[in-house]
């Protein structure tokens, strides 16, 4: 049932598992330029969150899924129901904190972790910088609220950034386009209004910091604060830009997942 509402897929072979976490308003498939490569050495997982992709709808409960947890627990599941033990967990986004959590609640399943374009907190606190007031928060979810596809028309462009490549922010609409808008809303407050600066200190896998430049969500001060905030961490600054490098610069990524694990 587990692998089911998760719409599982697990390909490639080898003694160790790496799975592949997508990131707000996608699915697995963002993911496919780069688990491919990793199939001769990993026996690479690929999987929807719940109200993504293929998953099982009626699986969503708001409640459960109104904090990161609900989405770390489903991991954790998603590694017994495989037998997964000392893999690697690469999350992308939203995801790399999702990953973060079921490596503390499970660290011997969990004892890799790769972090892409990560955010404990996405709103700027009295000391910290997030990259967004609670005032610009407010205003981009009540833009999803009002209109699902003209948010996801105008902001997957921004999101992805370069410009001179526009079907690569055509793709990512696409994708925000297919969400359900009435879980898209949900898991938008969920991540937005997230704060899991505390949990940083508890990460006990060796982890991997993967940063763009010109990342409108999460921009180079909070990968630098992530990479600080965590006991074995090691911080690399792609030589890539926007907020979802898996698309736009898999071959950077594949590198510097290749030299980490």
């Amino acid at each position: 049932m587990v692998l089911g509402r998760n719409n599982v897929h697990v390909s490639g072979s080898g003694d160790r598992m790496m799975f592949f976490s997508h990131g707000f308003g996608c699915d697995q498939t963002m993911w496919s330029e780069v688990s491919r490569v990793f199939e001769d050495r990993f026996q690479c997982v690929l999987f929807d969150h719940v109200g993504a992709g293929d998953s099982d709808l009626s699986a969503y409960d708001s409640a459960k899924y109104a904090s990161l947890d609900g989405y770390a627990s489903d991991v954790v599941e998603i590694g017994e129901a495989l037998g997964a033990e000392n893999a690697v967990f690469v999350g992308h986004s939203v995801s790399a904190m999702i990953g973060a959590l079921a490596s503390i609640a499970r660290p011997e399943m969990f004892t890799d972790l790769v972090m892409v374009g990560p955010s404990p907190r996405y709103l700027d606190d009295e000391g910290y910088h997030g990259g967004f007031s609670r005032p610009q928060l407010d205003e981009l979810l009540q833009f999803l609220d009002e209109n699902h596809f003209g948010w996801s028309q105008q902001m997957a462009p921004a999101i992805m950034g370069n410009p001179d490549r526009p079907e690569l922010g055509q793709r990512l609409s696409e994708s925000f386009c297919k969400t359900d808008p009435a879980i898209a809303r949900e898991f938008a407050r969920t991540t937005f209004y997230s704060d899991n600066r505390d949990d940083l200190s508890e990460i006990r896998a060796r982890t991997l910091v993967l940063q763009c430049r010109e990342d409108i969500i999460a921009d180079e001060k909070v990968g630098e604060y992530v990479a600080a905030a965590i006991p074995e961490s090691h911080y690399k600054l792609l030589d890539a830009t926007g907020h979802c490098p898996n698309l736009s610069a898999p071959d950077q990524v594949i590198t510097a997942i290749r030299e980490f694990v």
